[in-house]
């Protein structure tokens, strides 16, 4: 609660870092993790295919350049901005877990950083110099190989990112032994990182067989080698997907398991589990065929044929992203901090004194019959605003949550209200418990009524600016710790 609340009052603050992140995976996965080994593979092919007095064959490494020039042109543009739109969206909407993540991984992150600006230099080397390459058999040799160091570096980025992950979802024995290596050997990690790597080997086949029926002529030999190519690929890496996913199944904790069905897609589509479930097989089923008939009939393969696949894939990729970060409710890091980002050791101390008296950005620190729609507001924005909005018409409005418990359109009945909100968490698991005191219960009642009456937007930081409790601005936290330094200093002298 040391931070401003920034709120997106339609969009959802965590719908915006879903959006980014999950876009950024698709590139992440799909055209660097698993794209750029593919394609130094397809470029090694062309070297092997060459006739006594190519150093390559040309026809061949044209089509493969063009594939990882689309890589190259997306990774350093798209992929970059949403790399760098993880960290602000992810600093705006939940700076204290991400503050808590960089304590823990500070090695790690820095680490990773040296890795990522490595993997920028050698992409940029591996496409800048692809033609020039084409010069001498000892100069392709060479360009192949920093392709596979690209792919390495870019495998170790994922690795090293999928700790953090696998931590936040599962911290393990960090609890009782706060070290990065108690973190960084969490659980999850290493069955997460078994699946995630066949899984971005399975998007770049399905994507490069995509971009061939685009850049090769079709009924040409070379169309159809590079097909059946593919088609080797993705069957290569299918049966180790399915291991993975099965063995990360089966490290996940029963509790994540249980909020599967509401992650797929909250709790407004959470009927439409199975019918999701079937979409992430038939990716994998869809995946198998297309493979299966890329080997037995390469040159019928067009973009038709492909194009549902490539969907279904780049689909299940998010849906994965989307459950993953869902189900660790109700906490943001596992068994540390809630999603509403207080601490779970902390709650005592709220429930006691309630969470005004400690919250640093909030214009009320006693509540009275005149301030309690504003203390409700508070409140609100404290415990809720990370995954609710007001407006009626937002992503998982707190008016229609209720609505739809108590009857759409009718009004809300306060002392409903007051004996759900208590106990919400019992009945649904993936809700952190309510951390406030019967006072700020009473406000928060108030104010969502009031809300569904006015139908007002609720507006974050970057519109209506900061109020600082006057208890815990800089001058009265000055002095409280003046006071704790005499009497410190005090005790010390009696002894």
């Amino acid at each position: 609660m040391d931070f401003p609340m920034f709120h997106l009052d339609w969009l959802n603050d965590r719908f915006l870092i879903a959006v980014i992140a999950i876009l950024h995976v698709f590139i992440n996965h799909g055209l660097a993790v698993g794209f750029i080994p593919y394609i130094t593979w397809l470029e090694q092919k062309g070297v092997s295919m060459a006739s006594a007095n190519q150093i390559t064959n040309l026809e061949w490494d044209n089509l493969v350049y063009k594939k990882m020039k689309v890589a190259f042109i997306i990774t350093t543009t798209i992929g970059a901005m949403t790399g760098v739109g993880i960290w602000f969206s992810v600093a705006l909407v939940s700076p204290a877990s991400i503050g808590s993540l960089i304590r823990v991984f500070y090695w790690a992150w820095f680490i990773e950083w040296l890795v990522f600006v490595t993997e920028v230099v050698l992409i940029l080397i591996y496409f800048l110099t692809w033609k020039n390459s084409n010069t001498s058999l000892k100069a392709k040799l060479r360009h192949i190989n920093f392709g596979w160091y690209l792919s390495i570096f870019s495998w170790i980025t994922m690795a090293i990112i999928v700790a953090i992950l696998g931590f936040m979802m599962d911290p393990g024995n960090w609890n009782n032994e706060q070290t990065l290596l108690n973190g960084f050997t969490n659980p999850i990690y290493l069955p997460q990182l078994l699946f995630r790597t066949p899984t971005a080997m399975l998007v770049a086949g399905v994507f490069g067989m995509l971009l061939t029926t685009i850049f090769a002529k079709r009924g040409t030999e070379m169309r159809a080698k590079a097909i059946k190519f593919a088609g080797q690929w993705i069957l290569a890496w299918i049966p180790l997907v399915i291991i993975g996913a099965i063995y990360y199944w089966n490290v996940m904790p029963s509790a994540m398991k249980e909020n599967m069905a509401t992650a797929i897609g909250s709790q407004d589509f959470a009927e439409y589990y199975n019918l999701l479930k079937y979409f992430i097989i038939g990716a994998a089923s869809l995946s198998v065929v297309l493979a299966g008939f890329a080997l037995l009939k390469p040159k019928k393969i067009n973009f038709a044929y492909v194009i549902v696949p490539c969907l279904f894939v780049f689909g299940f990729l998010g849906i994965f992203e989307r459950v993953r970060e869902f189900i660790r409710k109700p906490y943001v890091i596992g068994n540390y901090m809630y999603s509403n980002l207080l601490r779970e050791e902390d709650y005592p101390l709220y429930k006691r004194d309630g969470i005004l008296k400690y919250a640093t950005y909030t214009s009320v620190t006693e509540i009275t019959e005149e301030n309690k729609v504003q203390a409700g507001k508070d409140v609100f924005m404290n415990l809720c605003s990370r995954c609710h909005t007001v407006n009626p018409q937002g992503v998982n409005s707190i008016v229609y949550v209720f609505e739809r418990m108590y009857g759409i359109g009718q009004p809300l009945d306060e002392g409903s209200m007051k004996a759900y909100i208590p106990n919400m968490h019992n009945g649904r698991t993936y809700m952190p418990p309510y951390a406030g005191n019967e006072q700020e219960l009473d406000a928060l009642v108030a104010y969502i009524k009031q809300i569904q009456q006015t139908g007002e937007s609720l507006e974050g930081v970057q519109t209506a600016g900061v109020e600082v409790n006057p208890l815990n601005n800089a001058v009265e936290v000055s002095k409280r710790n003046e006071a704790k330094k005499i009497e410190n200093d005090t005790k010390i002298a009696k002894n």
